[in-house]
């Protein structure tokens, strides 16, 4: 494992120059044009400037904290690099700059990669390698990072097997699963990581599990089991995430009677192990 970790981080190392260079915080503050107060009364009334200072102070405070992260990051704290890499990749306060993001999550993987899967910053660095993987798949327009299912594959299986980290499972188990030339093989590890994800309570991954059984695809059909599994999912499906909830919808409405009352037997049994 130490020498495949080894070759992650080299790989690592050799993509990071695609970045864009290493920046040291030169004072100037940023998304200036976000932090422009507006005055709700009159130019020059007392509310007017009231409102004038209030927001004038918040863009301070903006611009402080933006520059105690960038302080933190240059000196190589993992949370600050990824504080900063969420920041840039959602456009949180800053310009949304894809390449940027992909820097910082880089140097966390690149400086922490061996660190243990106890750690208190594990988790940090395994959702980096998880980040990193994304980017991966699907490439960042306009820049020299291409889309690599490759080194995809190898960001979210490090992540999966090294941390145990569940979207890194997941994400690893639709490599497997969806790969145009999926072998038995391929189908055989989507589904071992898909199992492991849907037991840690990754709800993506306990909806295509569910699916799967409760339809039979590729695997032997076991309704009342792929039943539970969506149901968990759904209740911990966020708004925009309709699939999951059409998806239980459709395997409701096929169930038969015995299968819903099997399922919500499952569904105790799993409340209350995860109880115990």
């Amino acid at each position: 494992m130490r020498t495949s970790r080894r070759i992650i981080v080299a790989l690592l190392l050799g993509a990071s120059s695609v970045a864009t260079a290493a920046f040291a915080f030169d004072g100037a503050p940023v998304n200036q044009d976000a932090t422009i107060p507006v005055a709700s009364a009159q130019s020059g009334s007392a509310a007017g400037a009231l409102t004038l200072k209030k927001g004038a102070q918040a863009a301070v405070t903006q611009d402080t904290s933006l520059t105690a992260l960038q302080y933190a990051a240059e000196g190589g704290h993992p949370v600050a690099q990824w504080k900063l890499g969420r920041m840039y990749a959602n456009g949180d306060g800053v310009a949304q700059d894809d390449v940027r993001a992909f820097e910082y999550f880089s140097r966390i993987a690149n400086e922490h990669a061996e660190d243990s899967p106890s750690a208190p910053q594990a988790s940090i660095v395994a959702n980096a390698f998880v980040a990193l993987g994304r980017y991966y798949l699907n490439g960042i327009p306009n820049s020299k990072v291409k889309p690599d299912p490759e080194r995809a594959r190898e960001m979210f299986s490090y992540a999966a097997s090294y941390f145990g980290n569940a979207d890194a499972q997941y994400d690893l188990a639709r490599l497997y699963l969806k790969a145009p030339d999926a072998t038995p093989d391929n189908f055989r590890y989507g589904a071992r990581w898909l199992g492991l994800a849907a037991q840690k309570g990754q709800h993506e991954a306990q909806a295509l599990l569910g699916q799967m059984l409760f339809n039979g695809d590729r695997l032997p059909r076991q309704a009342a089991r792929g039943l539970m599994w969506l149901t968990l999912a759904r209740d911990s499906a966020g708004p925009d995430e309709t699939w999951i909830k059409e998806s239980y919808n459709r395997a409701f409405a096929k169930a038969s009677d015995n299968d819903r009352a099997m399922a919500l037997q499952m569904l105790e049994h799993w409340v209350q192990g995860k109880r115990d």
